[in-house]
């Protein structure tokens, strides 16, 4: 499986601030830009500029920050290559955010589970950093972060955007 790096995205979303000419405000500004009218909590600051120093960031941000950067989770995986057409996340418009659909990750795990006659154990050990507890709690719809959700989806066969979703207000 490929990994997905968290350095190469910090690097674009400072290459793209840098290219731009905004602080690191400015830049949690326009990200948060559509977090407006929303119920959603906007991103700090401090998050964006220390994304590489957590194991694990939250999906919603690293979602915000891809929609601002216009990438693919994929194209942060290494090794890199072109991304597909249906990679591209959804378009958000504003007054909309995009979020990870936790319940329909866990459904589509579990079918691929039943249609391979695997225990949750059995799954657990073929997607790395994942324990079978952290799998079935799934169910229940926690906050699953990045790196981790894209082991996920490539054990899957699918595409992230596959399983994000566009949040109004």
């Amino acid at each position: 499986m490929r990994y997905f790096d968290m350095h190469a995205l910090q690097a674009a979303l400072d290459a793209k601030r840098t290219a731009l000419g905004l602080t690191w405000a400015e830049t949690a500004v326009q990200i948060n830009h559509p977090f407006e009218g929303t119920p959603s909590i906007p991103i700090s600051v401090s998050t964006l500029r220390g994304m590489t120093a957590k194991h694990s960031v939250t999906s919603a941000v690293v979602l915000q920050v891809l929609a601002w950067l216009g990438r693919t989770p994929e194209s942060f995986l290494t090794p890199p290559r072109e991304p597909a057409e249906e990679e591209r996340l959804p378009d958000t418009g504003p007054a909309h955010v995009l979020r990870l659909d936790t319940l329909a990750l866990y459904e589509a795990v579990n079918v691929q589970r039943l249609e391979r006659g695997l225990t949750w154990k059995q799954v657990a050990r073929e997607i790395p950093v994942f324990t079978e507890n952290m799998l079935t709690n799934l169910s229940s719809g926690p906050l699953i972060g990045f790196p981790r959700v894209m082991f996920l989806t490539q054990w899957l066969g699918k595409p992230a955007a596959a399983f994000v979703r566009v949040r109004s207000r």
